[in-house]
Order: structure tokens, then sequence, then C-alpha cells
């Protein structure tokens, strides 16, 4: 373990900075063996602040050249220098800095600050990796308006960019040119960016509702410009929704995305000039998944709407990190719901928070969405974070109603544009404007955990009354033993033989204006309550947390005749899902030991034969819970015995539904042109569904997805068929197809990465060999973060049966990698711990877990980022 721990960093510490900055001016001087960056900084005072006799200015792995305050030198005595920190000892009231820093940005493998992603210089700034730059007041309430000037040799690094527009140009006479730019908006250093490469680009023009043309530029390298114009529709509506849905305009005359391979992130939304992993911006029919192009357009809306959510209305300090993620993940959760299937993607989320966040939040790692301390702000970047963030958003638009959360959402904007805000204040500006006391729904922000309802009910068929009592409590988490009851929004309906029934709350008035009385929002804000429902005419069956309405636990005394009674009649995408999870649940319980219940199967056919169900949606309900979510329902987590009745009740669903899912996979087929449209999207989701269920089955659906590989007209039944294939064919068929599709896409960066993931998740014996065979494969390489996640990654999170193997050996593996990584990109490093982190549960294997943990925390020179995930993995 490392000598020196290092010191958390807690929001009650907070203070404002003693300077602030007006004005950044960046000079690069970008070279092969160094880059050299001069800063000049015109710093003030800041009245908000005490007095401080040293300015401290962040700065990590730079060579400081020359310092100047005012145009005059500082000799020694008025400048310390430490490994972290430039101190300015006794500065003026208000001055201009000047630094000059020597970095080797070619050398830089943790992809933070200025680093070199094959043949282009990039940044990733966020969060902390401006400061591995300039020295500089690296903190996201320190806006400055930005000049830079970037030169470099005109041949190798024709294109040139940074935030802002383009203000100048020219090529020297040594074969180099520059370029200049300006962003007139105050931004956080967090969102400055540069690019330097041999790029082309796809261009296309916006014209704002003003009237404003903006110009729209997504640069790649040349290979790449044919997969470039789905991104660019994406970007379209992305600018025309927010001017619809928020009035948010953008502000700039151009908007840049880059592609680049080596980055740690999805993308970064840098003012004006987006950074993009190739994975969120490249797609192609031949080369990109039907989710894939999903995720593209949902990332590139997510990136886009951060320029108010995030940038014109940044975040105080980091344990604010949630104002800008979640905010804009439920905007663009939105977004992707309009321009597809809603119940699908509510699903889609749901099915994120209870088998990653919820996890997250039983486990070491558990935070409050605005966290009280961390060591590495890094690992923050998490599913809490980000997409309870956005439930907790979406809670507050249930609890006001689209109008007023519209209302409050353009107040938070002109209160606060320009500045640097918290959580609080986007909680006071829905208030104000909609009149609503969210006291007690503030504690969704500062109280970590999963809440869970206990929900009970009693009928009185005398007076048609039925009443329901909600309890709630949450689990203890790290440092919050006790928690004080949340503000819980909870969406219900009864449900009767002919269907959904009216709702009446006992003493309330009818309700005659609604146009839909039989779903309700109650709001759950006591420990325990009651809500009685009047004039029924039978005994109803709750449908209960209707569209994933909060992001809790719920347990209710459901038989299996009801969950298939949910199933069939609900009126609810998202409750016939859940009925259909937890159904599936209690089948695959009794299927470790015995025999697999019917009724599951006879619930499924039903779907399948259902022509007036949307396809995607019936996709969802045969998807099975993964191995994964089974374990965190667990007390003691049983791998073998959870991996065996999943697959029980997979190969007793493809036997007992073989003709029908045939028949709906035959009846799904299209010779039509790929489009990756909603309809196309349901239609192969579902026949792909039924392909899997088949060749789980017997020989036959093997030599089926055999044939669809060979087949296959677009890379989403190509991938699905090939993944199918390796997950159920023997080994000379597995062999076979995966030879065959190297071969055809071996120049396709990404491409290849689905081939790792898809041998990753293969839950066939002898995979972890395979893996580690792979590791040491020309086309991977632990400096890409995207091949790590793609082979590693996915092998230790989704592949429970191999990486939990009885001898040690998968954990061994993540041992190795973690230990190579966290000398040279720790942050990736601590985000591959997860799965280690919830050793306590495993049973038998706990102490092999706690073991890896031990020896990673044994290392000599453990990062912050991985020394933070285990010695509270590892604490009592």
């Amino acid at each position: 373990m490392r000598d020196a721990q290092p010191n958390a960093i807690y929001l009650k510490d907070y203070q404002p900075p003693a300077y602030l900055i007006d004005e950044t001016h960046l000079d690069f001087q970008l070279a092969e063996e160094q880059t050299v960056v001069e800063a000049r900084l015109k710093l003030r005072r800041n009245p908000a602040a005490e007095p401080a006799d040293v300015l401290e200015l962040d700065g990590a792995e730079l060579e400081l050249l020359e310092i100047e305050i005012d145009g005059t030198p500082l000799d020694e005595g008025a400048y310390t220098l430490t490994d972290e920190h430039l101190h300015l000892l006794s500065p003026p009231e208000e001055f201009e800095l000047r630094c000059v820093t020597r970095i080797a940005p070619q050398d830089n493998t943790s992809l933070e600050g200025l680093y070199k992603s094959r043949t282009m210089f990039c940044t990733q700034c966020e969060a902390e990796g401006f400061r591995k730059i300039t020295y500089y007041l690296d903190r996201p309430d320190v806006m400055s308006v930005f000049t830079v000037r970037v030169e470099a040799d005109s041949e190798r690094y024709p294109v040139l960019l940074s935030n802002g527009n383009l203000v100048d140009s020219k090529a020297t006479e040594t074969g180099r040119h520059w370029t200049l730019w300006n962003d007139p908006f105050p931004k956080p250093a967090y969102l400055f960016a540069l690019v330097a490469g041999e790029l082309e680009k796809v261009s296309d023009t916006f014209t704002t509702t003003s009237g404003r043309d903006v110009a729209l530029h997504i640069f790649v390298e040349a290979k790449d410009l044919d997969k470039c114009d789905h991104a660019m529709r994406s970007l379209k509506h992305s600018m025309r929704w927010d001017e619809e849905v928020y009035g948010r305009e953008y502000d700039l005359d151009v908007f840049n995305i880059v592609a680049v391979d080596d980055f740690n992130m999805g993308a970064m939304e840098n003012k004006s000039l987006n950074i993009f992993n190739t994975s969120c911006v490249l797609a192609h029919p031949d080369t990109t998944t039907d989710q894939a192009f999903q995720r593209v357009e949902a990332v590139v809306a997510h990136e886009y709407f951060h320029n108010w959510s995030g940038n014109r209305v940044t975040c105080r300090d980091w344990f604010q990190l949630s104002l800008k993620e979640g905010f804009t993940v439920f905007r663009d959760a939105e977004f992707s719901a309009d321009m597809g299937s809603r119940a699908v993607k509510r699903v889609e989320d749901a099915t994120v928070l209870r088998s990653i966040q919820f996890a997250e939040d039983a486990g070491p790692m558990s935070h409050p969405v605005r966290p009280d301390s961390y060591i590495e702000i890094s690992n923050f970047y998490t599913v809490t974070i980000y997409e309870k963030g956005a439930e907790v958003v979406r809670m507050i638009h249930t609890l006001l109603g689209p109008a007023d959360f519209r209302r409050g959402s353009d107040l938070y904007f002109e209160r606060h544009d320009g500045q640097a805000v918290t959580c609080e204040d986007f909680v006071a500006a829905m208030e104000d404007a909609s009149g609503r006391d969210l006291s007690q729904f503030r504690r969704w922000y500062s109280q970590a955990g999963t809440p869970e309802l206990a929900v009970s009910d009693n009928w009185d068929e005398a007076t048609g009354t039925y009443t329901l009592t909600v309890s709630q409590h949450c689990p203890p988490t790290p440092g919050q033993p006790e928690k004080e009851p949340f503000h819980i929004p909870l969406k219900m309906g009864l449900l009767g033989d002919a269907g959904s029934l009216r709702l009446q709350i006992e003493g309330e008035a009818a309700d005659t204006e609604s146009e839909d009385n039989t779903s309700r929002v109650l709001e759950v804000t006591e420990a325990s309550q009651q809500f009685a429902f009047s004039g029924l005419p039978e005994r109803p069956v709750p449908s209960l947390l209707r569209a994933f309405s909060a992001p809790v636990k719920l347990h209710y005394p459901y038989t299996r005749e009801q969950l298939a009674f949910i199933m069939s009649r609900d009126s609810d995408g998202f409750s016939r899902w859940d009925a259909s999870q937890q159904l599936a649940i209690q089948v695959i319980g009794d299927a470790q030991s015995g025999a697999v219940d019917p009724l599951l199967i006879d619930a499924f056919g039903s779907l399948l034969q259902d022509d007036s169900l949307d396809p995607a949606m019936v996709a969802e309900t045969l998807r099975m819970p993964s191995e994964n979510y089974l374990a965190d329902l667990a007390e003691t987590v049983d791998v073998e015995a959870i991996h065996r009745g999943r697959q029980a009740v997979r190969t007793a669903i493809g036997k007992g539904l073989n003709e029908a899912l045939l028949q709906r996979y035959r009846a799904l087929a299209s010779d039509a042109s790929y489009q990756p449209d909603s309809a196309q999207v349901a239609a192969r989701s579902l026949r792909n569904s039924c392909l899997a269920y088949l060749a789980q089955a017997g020989e036959a659906g093997v030599e089926l997805a055999m044939a669809q590989y060979h087949e296959a007209a677009n890379m989403t039944d190509r991938q699905a068929a090939l993944a199918t294939v390796v997950n159920c064919g023997n080994e000379a068929q597995r062999t076979e197809l995966l030879e065959d599709f190297y071969q055809a896409w071996q120049h396709e960066s990404l491409v290849v990465n689905q081939w790792f993931q898809v041998q990753a998740m293969c839950p066939q014996p002898g995979n972890l060999e395979r893996v580690r065979a792979l590791m040491e494969h020309p086309a991977f390489s632990l400096r890409n973060p995207n091949k790590v996640r793609a082979l590693v990654g996915a092998f230790c999170s989704a592949n429970p049966i191999n990486f939990h193997r009885a001898d040690g050996a998968g954990y061994q593996l993540l041992v190795d990698v973690v230990t190579e990584l966290n000398a040279t990109n720790p942050q990736i490093a601590s985000r591959l711990l997860t799965p280690l982190t919830r050793w306590r549960r495993y049973g038998e294997r706990r102490e092999q877990m706690r073991a890896a943990l031990e020896a990673i925390a044994a290392l000599p020179s453990l990062s912050k980022d991985v020394y933070e995930v285990v010695t509270k993995s590892l604490t009592d």
C-alpha cells in the first residue's frame, strides 16, 4: 500500500476561490518531443472570499520554464513549487500572471490533460486534467473567457481546433501554421478543449429559431467519413428538440465534434468542441448495431444539451456534479423517448438502475447523489451521479407536472446563466416557479442508499373500499446508519377483470377533468401511510410503481397468477415488463433445484402470439433478469446455482415455445434496406431474442443462427447470430464464425471491439483462458480504454460464471490488469474493480476476493483512484 495516504476532500469544507481569472490566453507550440504552453492569466481577488497571503495554483507533471507577474520575472523567493501546486507568495490584488510550461503529451498514458491518441493531439480536462497543461485554478467555480492560439506542423496537423469561434489563422514560413480561437462565454477550465491532427470533416448547417445559421462539423479520420451521417442527423434533431422542449438555442457560430479512438469516457461537452470516443459518434449499418446507433443518438444529444445544463450554467464544485449530469441525462432520456419508444426507454433506464446502481447503493462505494466527500473525483462519475441523479430530476418532473417543470427550468437558466451553482439552486428554481415546497424532497440529494417500499392491502367488499398501506425504509450505508423518510412519488393503478379501474381517493372530490382517472401519483412522505380507494366494483390487483416513478425497491406479495394477469392486462408498458421480471425471478429460483413453472412459459407464449404489441416491448419482456441482478437479490450469492437456474429456464422456454418462437422469427424476417428507425429496430430486437431462445433449445437453433450469420445484411443481425453461436454452439462452430468475423472486420477497430466483447461474455467453460489469450492478440492494447472495456471489463462485470471461477483465476486476471493500469491509466483501473467490491456477499469465494483486493492494496505505488476504491472496499 502507498506510504502516504491521500486526503479526503469534504463538501463541508468548501471555500470560494481566493482569486478569479477574468481572462485566459493560451499559446500552444505542439511538437513531437515536447509541447510548450504559454499561459497569460488576468487575475483579481475574489471579493466573496477571505483575503489570502498565498495563491495556490494547481499543476501536475509540468516543467516550469518561465514565470512573470505584470511582465516582471519572479525570483525564487516569490513562489514555491511542489508536485501538485505552484504557490505565489503575497500576490497583488490584481495582476497578469505569465507562465511557460513544458509537457510531454506523447507520454501521457492517463489520457487526462493534453495527450496523443495515435497521431492526434487531444484533450480531456474534466474533472481535473487542465492542471496537466498549465498552472491554474483548476476548479469549476472559476470561470474565464478563453483565447487560444494553437501552432503545429502544417503537414502532420492540418486541422487545429479549440473552443469558440475561429478568429484568425495563418501559415508560417517554417512549415508550421496556427489558428486563433475565442470563446466569448466564460467557462471553467474543465471545459477547455484542443485538437490537432490529420482529419477530414463532414459538414452541415442548422438554422436556429431566431434565424441564425450555425456551421456543424464532425471531424474524423478519412476512413471514417462514411460513418458520420447518423451523428449529424442526431445533432440536428437534438438542437431542434432543445429549442422546442426547453426553449434553448445554440449560442455560437460553429459546433464541432471530433472522434478520438483513445478516450477514457464516452464523450465530453467542451464548449463548441465536443470530443467523442469513436464508439459514440461513428455509425454505419455494416459496422454498427442497432444498440450502438441508439447510443450514438443519445450521447450526441447528451453532450449537446450540456451547452446549457452544464456549460452556460455549471456546477460550483465537484460535489454538485449531478447538477449538470443528472439533469442532462434526464434531458437526453426524454429526447430518446421522443425519438423512439417511451416504454422501451423507461425499461432500459430501469434496468440500469436495478442491475448497476442499486448494487452500487448497497456496496462500499455507496454515496449520495451529492456526495459528502471524495479522495479522487474521477471515482464519482458513477451511475449514482448520472442515472440516479436523472431519476431525482424525473421525480421533480413527476411531482410538478410538465408545465411547472418547464417554468422551473426556464427560471433556473435565466437566474443562473454564466454562473457556477449548486443542486440547491436548481431545486429552489423549481420551488419558486411552481409554488411547491420541496424541502423534504432534498433528502434525495443528501441521503445515500435505495429506499424500499413495503406495500400491503385490505379489501372491504361491503363498501367497495380498497386500502393500500405503504411503508418506507432505507438500509444503512457507509457513514449514514439512519435515514429520514424520503418524498417518493408512487405512480399506480388498479386492475380488474375489465381492465384499469377508475381511482377515487376516499374523502377527495371526484376528478371530472382529468383525461386519465385510472392512474395516480401517490406522494409517500411518511414512514408509513395509508391510501384508501372507494367505489370499486371488485377486489383489484394493484399496479405499483408505474413508469418506474421512483428509484426504489418495491415489495408487494404478488402471486404468480397476479403477475401473469398484470403482464396481460396492464396499460403501463413498464408494469407489464416488471411483472414478467418478478415472475421470472421466482421461476428461476425454483429452477435452481427443480422444474420450471409452466406459468411463465404460457405467459411468454401469449406475448409472442399477440401481434398487436410493440415488438420492442415484447423483446424486453422476454429478456431474463441478468445473473448479476439475480445475485444482487440474494443474501449470499451462489454463482453456480443462479447460472444453472437461469439457463434451465431459458432452455425450457426455448423448447416449450419452439414452434411459436420459430414462427415469430420467420414472420419478422425482412429484405427491406437497413434503417435504424424504431420499427426496424423493434423487429430485429424481437427476432434476435427468438433466435437466442431457439439456439438455447438445441442444435437446430444453432444451425439457424449459423445461417443468419452468413446471410445477414447488417451488423445487428450478424453480431446477434455470432453471439448466439459463441454462447450455444460447439467449439468448431464458434471457431468458424469467430475466425470469419475477424478476417472480415479486422481493419475496423470498433468492430474488433465487438469481437472481443462477444468472446469475453461467453459463459462456456474455459473462457477465462480464451480471454487471457486474447489479451496477447495484436489487436488488443491495454493503452486503449475501449479495448480494455470490451475484453477485460466485459469479462469481469458481465460473465459472472467464469469471472467467479472456483479456483480464483478470474480474480487473479483482474489483479494483473489493475496492477498494470494503476501505473498507466488509474482512472480505468479503478473502474474495473467494481466486481471485487461486493466480496462480502459471495460466500465461499469471499476470502479469495478479499485477498485479491489486499494484493492490489499492497502495491508499492497506488494511485489515488485505486486507493480509494480498495480501501473503502476493505473497510469493515
